[in-house]
């Protein structure tokens, strides 16, 4: 991009405070503005669902909208220690014991197996993705690339959602477990409102204190918090490990004589909800900005951090039900507490200081994370575009980390971690699915180069890729012993991905790095994860569905208006010649 959009224009003008200029887009100017922008929604709304983001926009014109760069800090070797920092947290130490009483029994372990395949499949299709396109904005930017600016808003309401849930049920988690390192109940350390619904009347005013210092240690220095994610992690496996071989040495094989005693539908009810325990791999696809060499570290960092988070989670579920028969765990602090019941009761110390640890650095790489989602989110102009403004000192977006955590620290303040776990799980779940899709989008479909024929030919095959998945998800959700329905779904499935591989031909190679076995790969990653959503209940999809209700509402009102005066301006200013794909008629 030219010096005009670094140093004058839309770009510069739309990010300040200085300037008084908040809402800086020609729709909010004036109230008369903003009428006519909402008489002509329909005109919008179908420029901005056709509309494409391309790659050369999100890496250059996006980025000098934050008016500084990130600072270009991190190495394959920080993003292991950022990937498993930033995912060994709350789930492992929390919903463990929770999903082995009420769901799955001794089989959580392979619960644990089925979310950790279904994380590893979505790792691959994000690598493609941050390794060609290295940005701040993590699937929100890639799925602009490819599936357009309408789905690309939705997404990213969606991964605002994760970062404040994440962060709340996390900051609860280290309540909890601070609680049991001091022997009292977690409770005792929350403030109770009779008058409140039950998910909500116990304010959590520790964790509010523990997102403020996490606030502050972010917006410092992204490679600071490299260094003490890194120190804090490696005290962190050891303590692991420690629980683990110690919790071998009290194990008792009765414990696993009734293995599964849910049976099949209880593991996978299990693994929709401890795939809440995977979330944060895509942290370094966020921080993509800030790798030194994105083409080699990110695939290493992905999926290097992801399978060693697997392994360790496969022990450490199967340590904990070892040591105690699954209905005795405690779902508070399952592993402090089989400890003191197999006679190591010094031990409960270390799990729980070592749970706070873990805590703490998911906690730490989740505000690098969110952070990075809302600057880019902001540099499009669906969310004000202060929050896109990059420290010129820290090299750090400042005002994106204390909005996000002050978001968190609201809904960590009154809201119950079973709540906040399934939604997290299902919003996770659906921008995954999305990412798979758009990574088959990227290789078979690519505007000028895709024959009319050929693009027909994608449009039916994902469709019943999709459609199949769906189908499998639905059965599962509403059959508990039924099997008829599998023998139509999975069939479809495999078909489907065999004649999209079979008869259309990719339009686009990758660059540096290419998911293996695509359209394969992808198309499993489809069906999984909308088969984990099957597994939710039915009032967590009721909350999602009004949370999506609502950031639907908010783009009517304000994204759709303000990223289309946006793209009009790139446009008319010829910032570059294709701004975007059938945008702006």
């Amino acid at each position: 991009m030219g010096e005009y959009g670094r140093q004058e224009g839309v770009w510069k003008r739309g990010c300040s405070f200085a300037t008084h200029k908040f809402l800086p887009d020609e729709s909010f100017r004036s109230w008369g503005n903003y009428v006519r922008a909402l008489k002509d929604t329909p005109h919008r709304l179908k420029d901005r669902v056709l509309a494409r983001s391309l790659d050369e926009t999100e890496l250059v014109d996006m980025k000098a909208r934050s008016q500084h760069e990130m600072k270009k800090t991190l190495t394959w070797w920080d993003l292991i220690w950022f990937g498993i920092g930033a995912v060994i947290g709350a789930g492992i130490f929390v919903l463990t014991g929770l999903e082995a009483q009420q769901h799955a029994g001794p089989a959580v372990v392979l619960s644990y197996v089925v979310s950790g395949i279904s994380a590893l499949l979505s790792v691959f299709c994000y690598t493609e993705f941050a390794v060609e396109i290295p940005v701040a904005g993590g699937s929100f930017a890639y799925l602009r690339v490819e599936l357009g600016d309408f789905v690309g808003f939705i997404v990213g309401g969606n991964i605002l959602l994760q970062c404040v849930v994440g962060g709340a049920a996390v900051s609860r988690s280290w309540t909890s477990y601070f609680a049991t390192l001091l022997n009292y109940e977690p409770n005792d350390f929350r403030i109770v409102v009779h008058s409140l619904s039950p998910d909500y009347r116990y304010l959590d005013p520790i964790a509010i204190v523990v997102l403020a210092t996490i606030c502050v240690m972010a917006v410092v220095s992204t490679k600071g918090s490299s260094i003490f994610n890194y120190i804090a992690t490696i005290i962190h496996i050891v303590v692991l490990l420690f629980i683990i071989i110690a919790g071998l040495t009290k194990a008792d094989t009765k414990n696993y004589s009734d293995f599964a005693p849910f049976g099949v539908h209880g593991i996978f009810q299990a693994s929709a909800v401890l795939f809440f325990a995977y979330l944060g791999f895509d942290l370094i696809s966020t921080v993509a900005e800030e790798t030194k060499n994105p083409g080699r570290d990110i695939p290493i960092g992905l999926i290097g951090s992801m399978v060693i988070v697997t392994l360790v989670y496969c022990l450490l579920a199967m340590a904990l039900c070892l040591m105690q028969p699954y209905k005795d765990i405690d779902i508070d602090a399952p592993f402090s507490v089989a400890f003191e019941a197999v006679g190591l009761e010094w031990a409960k110390y270390i799990v729980a200081a070592g749970a706070l640890k873990g805590m703490t650095t998911v906690l730490l790489g989740a505000a690098v994370s969110q952070a990075r989602y809302l600057t880019h989110i902001a540099r499009t102009h669906m969310m004000p575009p202060c929050l896109a403004i990059v420290n010129e000192k820290t090299g750090t977006p400042l005002n994106a980390t204390v909005f996000m955590l002050s978001a968190t620290a609201v809904i960590a303040f009154f809201t119950s971690l079973g709540i906040l776990s399934k939604l997290l799980s299902i919003s996770s779940l659906f921008v995954l699915v999305l990412v798979a899709i758009g990574l088959l989008v990227r290789r078979y479909y690519v505007s000028g180069v895709t024959t009319k024929a050929n693009r027909i030919k994608f449009i039916v095959f994902l469709a019943l890729i999709l459609g199949s998945s769906i189908g499998l998800a639905i059965y599962w959700a509403s059959s508990a012993d039924g099997w008829i329905g599998y023998t139509i779904t999975l069939p479809i499935w495999l078909l489907s991905t065999f004649g999209l591989r079979l008869f259309v031909p990719q339009a686009r190679e990758p660059k540096f790095w290419g998911v293996p076995l695509v359209p394969w790969l992808p198309s499993l990653s489809i069906a999984i994860n909308m088969f984990l959503l099957g597994s939710i209940d039915k009032k967590s999809f009721e909350r999602f569905g009004i949370f999506t209700l609502v950031i639907i509402v908010y783009y009517f009102l304000y994204g759709l208006h303000a990223s289309y005066d946006t793209a009009k301006e790139a446009s008319s200013a010829k910032q570059t010649i294709n701004v975007e794909e059938g945008a702006l008629n």
